[in-house]
């Protein structure tokens, strides 16, 4: 088989065999081309009832409302019920319609490109998780992949919908909330965050950049450097997220930032190339399964090194080598490769992990 046409060879192939029960395996064996056959075809699976994803999502919109509100409440609760509803509310429905927006729109494009290639997904699940159990009021969002693409070329497509139209969306958002926020001082000691209690938001490059061009300087901007040149400054702030010295100029991010950064924050979690995270496909489709497998202990030794700035990092290391690390999406046609521009493609998530990872998010 010649890569140009092995693709539709196995589209063929699987049709041929269909009537028999059987399952068309392409495989490398050495250095040999291998088509293996298995009892058994992918059954279509009927279209689940969408009550549970419905409940779900209007208890995810619930909590991130509530916690939109609380977030953005600038004055005391009031003690009345309904005019405390009204008021969360009132201030919360700009972060929840942002944070459900980004949500939906990086799960849609997961959800589309799999049915462009008639993979068979689920709708999207919400899931809530409100303040003070968490700053988003949500741990997210997930679809399951009912069966394995045909090739590397889909999983590709899968894998990478999902992040670019999540930060699509979170780009513009983070625009739109951070011009409706303010520059104030940075506390001269540790202290607590107006907008988040008891955390403020660490720096990608991305979220760096971002802030530059609305404000005109790098965030936060320290009152003196101490003994240190601007490099280091930058270089111990990226690893420690600490603004030391202490004092300075810090953006208070409005409500829609807040949810416009943590777009930001999911794009990179999921990017992060391991297993069955959609930057373990990208690795996956680009370098192949020996590869992955190889990188996995460096990924866990890195999330457990930086866990000692942001213990949230140990979670991750612990539930990608139990959960999601381990297993791979591995196509039904392994002959087929990538083609130059989805090679690309790949390249632009990986360049995107680096753009928006945040290796302390919070602080």
């Amino acid at each position: 088989l010649q890569n140009t046409d092995s693709a539709a060879a196995y589209d063929q192939i699987a049709e041929l065999m269909q009537p028999y029960g059987l399952t068309p395996l392409f495989r490398w064996d050495d250095d040999r081309q291998a088509i293996y056959l298995v009892r058994g075809v992918p059954q279509t699976v009927k279209t689940a009832r969408p009550v549970v994803n419905l409940i779900f999502f209007i208890l995810t919109l619930i909590s991130v409302i509530y916690t939109g509100g609380m977030l953005g409440m600038t004055e005391q609760p009031p003690a009345e019920p309904l005019a405390f509803i009204w008021a969360i509310l009132k201030s919360g429905w700009p972060f929840a319609v942002s944070m459900l927006a980004i949500l939906a729109a990086h799960e849609f494009g997961h959800y589309f490109a799999a049915r462009m290639h008639n993979v068979h997904v689920t709708l999207p699940y919400f899931l809530p998780m409100p303040w003070p159990l968490s700053p988003f009021g949500t741990l997210g969002a997930f679809i399951n992949m009912k069966e394995l693409p045909r090739n590397r070329r889909h999983l590709l497509d899968i894998a990478i919908a999902g992040p670019l139209a999540g930060l699509g969306v979170a780009i513009p958002v983070l625009f739109i909330g951070l011009s409706l926020s303010h520059l104030n001082p940075l506390p001269t000691a540790p202290g607590a965050d107006p907008l988040t209690g008891n955390m403020m938001e660490g720096n990608s490059i991305l979220y760096l950049l971002i802030k530059y061009l609305r404000f005109g300087q790098l965030l936060p901007a320290p009152a003196t450097y101490g003994d240190l040149s601007p490099a280091l400054y930058w270089l111990r702030y990226f690893l420690t997220a600490r603004p030391l010295p202490y004092g300075g100029l810090d953006v208070t991010v409005h409500s829609v930032a807040w949810a416009g950064w943590a777009g930001l924050l999911v794009t990179a979690m999921n990017l992060i190339p391991a297993g069955q995270l959609d930057g373990g496909h990208l690795l996956y489709v680009l370098f192949g399964k020996k590869t992955s497998r190889r990188v996995l202990p460096v990924i866990l030794v890195l999330l457990a090194g930086l866990g000692f700035f942001w213990n949230g990092w140990w979670l991750w290391a612990v539930l990608i080598f139990f959960l999601v690390g381990r297993s791979y999406a591995e196509p039904l046609d392994q002959i087929t490769t990538l083609n130059t521009g989805r090679k690309w493609l790949a390249g632009v998530g990986l360049l995107v992990f680096i753009l928006v990872f945040t290796p302390v998010p919070l602080y």
